[in-house]
């Protein structure tokens, strides 16, 4: 697995909020989106979808509403895992 990159402490507490449990319904895209342009290639298209390559994975999110949704969490949780980025030990 690889090392974890250092976040910011904003990057860090969206980390946190994609992987709480159970999972919160209010993380917003825009602080998603932040942290993925931090860590990932996030490419933008024209119809609003986000394509994101975090390590050997891709892939596209629609990011039509304002709040990330369950599904959605589910696959970041899992590109995030994959490529070192968990939340902090407390």
């Amino acid at each position: 697995m690889a090392e974890s990159p250092k976040l910011d402490a904003h990057h860090q507490a969206t980390v946190e909020k994609i992987f709480r449990h159970p999972a919160s319904h209010n993380i917003e895209w825009h602080d998603v989106v932040s942290l993925l342009e931090s860590v990932a290639d996030v490419t933008r298209g024209h119809d609003g979808r986000l394509t994101v390559t975090l390590g050997p994975e891709t892939e596209t999110f629609d990011t039509g509403g304002r709040d990330v949704e369950e599904q959605q969490l589910v696959d970041l949780r899992r590109m995030l895992r994959r490529a070192g980025i968990t939340p902090e030990p407390r």
